[in-house]
């Protein structure tokens, strides 16, 4: 039980979760605002503004950058972990949302033709929301650092 007392005592983990679940949170009511409907998918769901996955890595390298110093070991991977992420989110999630798209378009189109091809048939439609734009990623980073900075100054 000291492993969870702990880890709900560590403001890494702390900022982490917190930055992912006020990004999950802000982009569930976004969407509920924007289309007028609710979504229960958007709540743990990739894709959209602003990026969970940004402010996650950012709420880890900002709470590092704020216990350890940016001097020793721990920021810089912290550092270059979010870099990774937020570059793969809108590079190579980002190019599967829009083949996804495309994808599903042409499937569509496929089957208004009246063609049918077995493998096609019970396909569900491929995810678009995958990635993000570059100031979905830019939202997601300073929600995350604004939430370490937050939960810095209330844990320690």
């Amino acid at each position: 039980m000291t492993y969870l007392t702990d880890l709900f005592a560590n403001p890494l983990a702390v900022s982490a979760a917190l930055g992912w679940f006020s990004a999950q949170f802000i982009k569930t009511v976004l969407y509920c605002i924007i289309n007028r409907e609710f979504n229960a998918e958007r709540i743990f769901g990739s894709g959209g503004m602003p990026s969970s996955h940004s402010a996650t890595v950012c709420a880890l390298a900002a709470s590092t950058a704020c216990i350890y110093g940016t001097a020793g070991f721990e920021f810089p991977m912290a550092f270059f972990f979010a870099f990774i992420v937020m570059y793969d989110a809108t590079g190579v999630r980002k190019e599967t949302g829009e083949q996804a798209r495309v994808i599903n378009e042409l499937v569509e189109e496929w089957r208004e033709m009246g063609r049918t091809i077995e493998s096609l048939e019970p396909m569900e439609q491929l995810k678009e929301l995958v990635g993000h734009t570059p100031l979905q990623v830019v939202a997601g980073a300073v929600l995350g650092i604004v939430t370490a900075l937050i939960v810095c100054s209330v844990m320690t």
